[in-house]
């Protein structure tokens, strides 16, 4: 109460805060950003944040673009031709590309790189394990050749899910790709300043100048013309989310990355901000249950949880308010309002609560009061929103529970630990994707069955219709597949859905240009 207090006193002009002097002094062509969180992770594919995925698109660049409505565009390449019954893809690369370091790009620079991300995405793996020989036979031609037919190939090589698919040098490329790249030189619209760099703090980018646009294609998401109009973006993180909003409203940030939702009525109020929403896909959230250890190793204790987890509970926690405008419900395991969702199996979802049918069940099923662990990431509003209604859900159903709130990042080192609570490992955690990480089943991670991703579920008739997906002939048959892969999932339960959110940015309308989709720094301009 006392910082929304002290933010409305403030009003949109006379907050000054303590920036260094180089900050204050910065020219009419620096851009100041607040991102959703520092950056920690400079290596693309080591990492499924999106703060990591929004340098990404700074520093390097991908063959292919992504438009509005999820269609690959050419990017890097000119365009590519298919031969021999699709199983033949030759993509020639544009003139005029040039890595950060002065080299020229080369088709052999995008093969290692290519390799080198299929290695750690999901997608990609696909891919990879679909292609028989990946060449470059000469410079600008980079060549798949596939065991059989792979018209997915531009979407994937194109997609904005993490990992992207970024071109980096080829020294660089062959880096293990478990370990991070030694250097950052891609060869996208701008430089990553290394030497400016303050960890937890600041990172800078400057405009490249050898960067050349591409002539054609639509204006949109990470396709068409990447046109840089500021010589240098600044991003600054500032963790309390009073300070933030201040620093947007009186101007000493021109643009934040995550419009905090308790803060958008105050700047909705102040005629100097904008606050809109780029992805119509928003955010979905859920809890990712541990499938190695009890007590959700255990099928029945996991269907339990249906009939008592109340998603409109989980979303107001987030947003603040009751107000279908921000937050979709139910939510199954594909984004809403894209071809693949369905309600197919949501059944348990919809209406009253039932939490003693929900605590016996778990009894029945021999739940011994193991202790429970959940993760949340705590430098997120949303993260710990969701973290204490978890918390507070499984307390009610009678468990043991504790909530393990850490910086993102550090909870994503201990989600790599297998072992019992004991141990240090954990039953569950919670996060959020962008909705367009859940279109399809193909870069899916969380929807594998193969045990794969973090909680480690294995599901074979998961994992058959996924392959089924790739050789559906049409989009109706793979949204049949799809409502049957939501209907396995309800038994299996590898995460609780918890709701859809939108989630609003805020901008100055000192700039323009702000493209829909995520964060993107290209087109933006002095308004």
């Amino acid at each position: 109460m006392k910082r929304r207090s002290l933010l409305q006193g403030l009003g949109a002009g006379s907050a000054t805060l303590a920036l260094p002097s180089r900050l204050r002094a910065a020219s009419a062509t620096t851009l100041r950003f607040t991102p959703q969180q520092d950056l920690v992770t400079l290596d693309p594919i080591l990492s499924t944040g999106y703060i990591t995925r929004n340098y990404a698109y700074m520093v390097y660049d991908t063959l292919y673009g992504m438009d509005g409505n999820y269609r690959a565009t050419p990017q890097m390449v000119d365009g590519h031709r298919v031969e021999e019954d699709g199983r033949r893809w030759d993509l020639t690369l544009r003139d005029g590309l040039f890595w950060h370091d002065g080299e020229r790009v080369l088709a052999r620079d995008c093969v290692a790189s290519l390799k080198r991300w299929g290695r750690r995405d999901v997608f990609g793996g696909t891919l990879m394990a679909n292609t028989d020989e990946l060449s470059a036979p000469d410079d600008r031609t980079i060549r798949f050749r596939l065991k059989k037919p792979f018209p997915l190939l531009p979407i994937a090589l194109g997609k904005a899910a993490v990992p992207v698919c970024v071109m980096m040098p080829e020294r660089l490329a062959n880096t293990d790709p478990f370990q991070v790249v030694p250097e950052v030189i891609g060869s996208g619209p701008f430089r990553f300043k290394t030497d400016e760099r303050v960890a937890g703090s600041m990172n800078v980018y400057t405009k490249f100048e050898k960067y050349v646009p591409r002539k054609d294609g639509t204006l949109g998401w990470t396709s068409g013309p990447k046109v840089v109009h500021y010589d240098r973006v600044e991003w600054r993180s500032i963790p309390d989310s009073g300070t933030a909003t201040a620093a947007l409203l009186s101007g000493e940030q021109d643009w934040q990355e995550y419009a905090y939702h308790d803060q958008i009525p105050l700047l909705r109020g102040s005629r100097n901000v904008t606050v809109r929403t780029l992805d119509p896909t928003g955010f979905v959230a859920m809890l990712r249950l541990n499938h190695l250890q009890p007590p959700f190793d255990n099928q029945a204790i996991r269907q339990a949880l249906w009939s008592a987890l109340s998603q409109s509970d989980c979303m107001q926690a987030v947003v603040g308010v009751d107000d279908p405008a921000l937050f979709h419900v139910p939510l199954g395991f594909f984004c809403p309002g894209t071809p693949m969702a369905s309600e197919a199996g949501l059944e348990p979802l919809v209406g009253p609560r039932d939490l003693g049918r929900a605590r016996d069940a778990i009894r029945a099923a021999g739940y011994k009061g193991e202790k429970v662990v959940i993760m949340a990431g705590n430098n997120t509003a949303a993260g710990m929103a969701l973290g204490y209604v978890a918390v507070d859900l499984l307390t009610r159903l009678g468990m043991n529970v504790e909530l393990y709130s850490v910086e993102f990042n550090a909870m994503l080192q201990r989600r790599n630990r297998r072992g019992p609570v004991s141990e240090d490992g954990w039953s569950g955690f919670v996060t959020t994707w962008s909705g367009m990480e859940w279109l399809n089943p193909a870069g899916h991670m969380a929807l594998r069955g193969d045990g794969s991703y973090a909680g480690w579920s294995q599901d074979a008739r998961i994992e058959e219709l996924r392959t089924a997906w790739f050789d559906a002939p049409n989009e109706a048959a793979q949204g049949a597949i799809c409502r049957d892969i939501q209907l396995q999932a309800m038994r299996s339960v590898p995460f609780l859905p918890l709701g859809q959110y939108m989630q609003p940015t805020a901008h100055r309308n000192s700039i323009t240009g702000v493209l829909d989709g995520f964060a993107t720094f290209w087109n933006v301009r002095p308004a």
